[in-house]
């Protein structure tokens, strides 16, 4: 069984910086479409970002600029660099995986998640 786990979240200050990990182990397709959701407190989960096998990498409009998404392939790992916080980025981030080639376009789509990863940001 496909397993993801998430680290790096935090509460921290306006202006401020993360970086939130997914190491993913047991997943042998050889395509991928990877991906971070996060779900703010009395909202729905959003898409944040996501990377495709041919490193193809879409943005979230709110997110644009601030955060880059990455992967190390040697370690299995998924990042999510986040900069310039503000409050409305406060949520639990997930990571998902999905072995289409294509990202799939609506997050229920995808196929593993892991736990998450709460990210809080104070003013």
């Amino acid at each position: 069984q496909v397993q993801l786990v998430e680290s790096g979240g935090a509460s921290v200050q306006a202006g401020g910086s993360l970086r939130l990990s997914c190491i993913v182990s047991r997943y042998t397709y050889s395509t991928y479409c990877m991906g971070w959701f996060r779900q703010g407190p009395g909202k729905e989960r959003e898409e944040v970002a996501t990377i495709s096998s041919d490193g193809t990498r879409t943005y979230a409009a709110s997110v644009k600029g601030r955060f880059t998404i990455s992967k190390d392939n040697a370690k299995n790992t998924l990042y999510l660099q986040m900069n310039s916080l503000n409050t409305e980025d406060t949520a639990m981030y997930y990571c998902a995986v999905d072995s289409r080639w294509l990202c799939p376009a609506r997050w229920p789509e995808y196929k593993f998640w892991g736990q998450g990863t709460q990210v809080t940001v104070s003013s």
